[in-house]
């Protein structure tokens, strides 16, 4: 699905050639489930575990391929992303394999620390006896044992039986990695806290409108009570109510706080719409980026981190600049204009010398730590702002990121 090809290709015109190797790995039920059961059996997070191994084989077998096993960069978008920051941290951020580092670098787009409770949390024992109970399996008497002989076409079906991604519940996952004591000792937020992370430089961004994909589905909600209602139920299940109306009470004008930004009053498709975009995307992906780093430079101030937020598809209707646009603009290069060829040179940059800015003659990228600016990316050219759009809201989440797990 992601094929390499293009980004091989410009890194030798570029002269700072480099090897794509792409990972495939067990998704949804398959590599995530979650509930009581798989934590006792030892069988969670078995997706990263996937991602793990073959980190592994590369480290093996690269050389066979004219690679460097010691010049690794992980790199992935959305989930991928998400995965990138799980690998920093798992084992307590412990990258290593055969004594040496499993990779040397990090590129997030659209993703990094998502908060989240245990495997065997509530919410995931109910989406393991949904399952149960879906592929037939409720009467038995060792139910996992029964989801594994069942044939593939009923797991899978069972396996899908839970909420999806682009439905009604959104971004409140079924499937995700959670804490299960070994792989993920803790939430992720807390291993960052604590310093659990590996040391490896950075490059952390998102679409500015990163929640209007997953804010489709909720035409039903009309009015601030039935949003605040909407995020106690679907999501934040240990937040109370006073909290999650305080926190929506920080949205509360969609000309200047909705999404997509910068657009007044327009593309509000339903009357909650902007709004629940707006809160979606900033908790999962842009403001969660923020927090992130702040965690992350406040625990190594030295650690090389550049970061962006991406405006090149400002003006789409209803949809701004929306999440997993960048895979065509930036993976994909679907339009060779200024935004595409730039972040390509940027990221080949980076790979080759853990730094994006050397290697090209693309403007200076300076680092998030020296003065907190972003790389603000439009179609044609770039510039420099300060991270501090909503700090509001960053300064409400920080104390209470306890009460915003999913």
């Amino acid at each position: 699905m992601y094929d390499g090809v293009p980004w091989v290709t410009d890194s030798v015109k570029q002269g700072l050639p480099i090897i794509v190797v792409t990972v495939n790995y067990r998704v949804g039920g398959f590599g995530f489930m979650p509930g009581k059961e798989i934590l006792a059996d030892g069988s969670s997070n078995l997706g990263l575990l996937d991602q793990r191994l073959g980190l592994q084989w590369i480290a093996d077998n690269i050389e066979a391929f004219g690679g460097d096993p010691t010049k690794v960069t992980i790199w992935g978008e959305s989930a991928g992303a998400i995965s990138v920051f799980d690998h920093m941290i798992m084992y307590d951020g412990n990258n290593t394999y055969k004594g040496e580092p499993l990779f040397r670098g990090a590129i997030m787009n659209s993703g990094s620390a998502i908060p989240a409770d245990p495997v065997d949390c509530a919410k995931g024992q109910v989406v393991y006896d949904t399952v149960v109970a879906a592929a037939g399996c409720s009467s038995a008497v060792d139910t996992l044992d029964c989801l594994r002989a069942v044939d593939y076409e009923t797991f899978l079906n069972a396996s899908n039986s839970v909420p999806g991604l682009l439905s009604y519940t959104s971004v409140s996952l079924s499937y995700l990695p959670r804490p299960d004591g070994t792989v993920l000792t803790d939430s992720p937020e807390v291993l960052g806290q604590e310093g659990k992370f590996a040391r490896v430089p950075v490059i952390i961004g998102d679409q500015e409108d990163e929640g209007t994909l997953f804010a489709l589905f909720q035409s039903n909600i009309t009015t601030t009570d039935e949003l605040v209602d909407y995020l106690l139920t679907v999501f934040f299940h240990d937040a109370n109510q006073t909290l999650i109306e305080d926190f929506v009470s920080l949205y509360a004008d969609i000309s200047t706080d909705g999404s997509p930004f910068r657009t007044g009053l327009f593309n509000n498709w339903y009357p909650e719409f902007k709004r629940l975009a707006a809160i979606l995307g900033d908790l999962t992906f842009t403001l969660t980026r923020r927090a992130t780093l702040e965690i992350a430079t406040s625990v190594a101030p030295d650690l090389p981190v550049w970061s962006y937020l991406s405006s090149y598809d400002y003006g789409t209707p209803i949809m701004g600049t929306f999440h997993g646009s960048d895979i065509l603009q930036v993976f994909f290069g679907i339009l060779p204009n200024y935004a595409s060829a730039s972040f390509r040179a940027y990221y080949i940059s980076f790979v080759n010398n853990l730094d994006p800015n050397v290697g090209n003659n693309y403007s200076n990228w300076p680092q998030w730590s020296e003065k907190k600016q972003l790389l603000n990316m439009y179609p044609l050219y770039s510039q420099l702002i300060i991270d501090n759009f909503r700090s509001d809201v960053v300064d409400f989440l920080l104390p209470n990121i306890a009460s915003f797990h999913i």
